[in-house]
């Protein structure tokens, strides 16, 4: 019976991993297309069944993870373990191989969707709670996603020196991330609210600072 069990989970597993070869560039393309569908995808799919939840897509922390999990691959294959796994100072020691440097970037950038989805809430009025949260959340992780592939894809190239022009194709992706993270981010707080474009993107100013201020305070711990 447990064998059983055993093997059932495996052939699960097994058809969720190769599943995510055809759904998670699904997934990367709708959001690059038209992430304000996506974003509202997000919410309405909230309201099925957890069976009946994002059946034609990659689920959106799911997502998020995928897209950090592609970065570091790339990385790997390029240039190989990252500095911090190498360094044994500070908290760094927490980050020893590849799995908890997944993690800790994923906890990085999902500050993103966590700061923009609290923004959100207070600015309805509303009171902070898992139920208010976990909508906007989710709605959040559709974006950040490419936005945490380009970032990483820039970090690497950074690292990169066998291209010359490496450094300023990394630049301009930071940029592109920039540019189209905060466009969408804008236009999301001026729908939910019902305000001009251009209070949105303050908003969405404001909790992007907000999250890479967390970050950049965070960093030098394990730097």
């Amino acid at each position: 019976m447990h064998l059983m069990q055993l093997l059932n989970s495996l052939d699960e597993l097994l058809y969720a991993i190769m599943s995510w070869l055809i759904f998670y560039p699904l997934t990367l393309w709708r959001t690059l297309r038209s992430p304000a569908s996506m974003m509202r995808y997000a919410d309405r799919e909230l309201a099925d069944d957890v069976e009946d939840r994002y059946a034609d897509t990659v689920s959106p922390p799911l997502f998020l993870l995928l897209s950090v999990l592609l970065s570091h691959g790339i990385e790997l294959a390029l240039i190989g373990d990252s500095p911090l796994i190498r360094n044994q100072r500070g908290l760094s020691v927490l980050v020893s191989d590849d799995t908890s440097l997944i993690m800790m970037r994923m906890i990085f950038f999902g500050f993103f969707p966590l700061i923009m989805a609290t923004r959100l809430v207070r600015l309805r009025g509303a009171s902070l709670s898992h139920q208010s949260l976990k909508q906007p959340f989710y709605a959040q992780c559709y974006v950040t996603a490419p936005f945490a592939l380009l970032n990483g894809l820039a970090a690497t190239l950074v690292q990169y020196h066998q291209w010359q022009g490496a450094k300023e194709l990394a630049l301009a992706l930071v940029v592109v991330a920039f540019l189209w993270y905060l466009t969408v981010q804008a236009r999301w707080f001026a729908d939910s609210l019902g305000t001009s474009l251009a209070k949105g993107l303050l908003h969405a100013i404001v909790a992007t600072v907000g999250a890479l201020l967390i970050i950049i305070l965070m960093t030098p711990v394990f730097a």
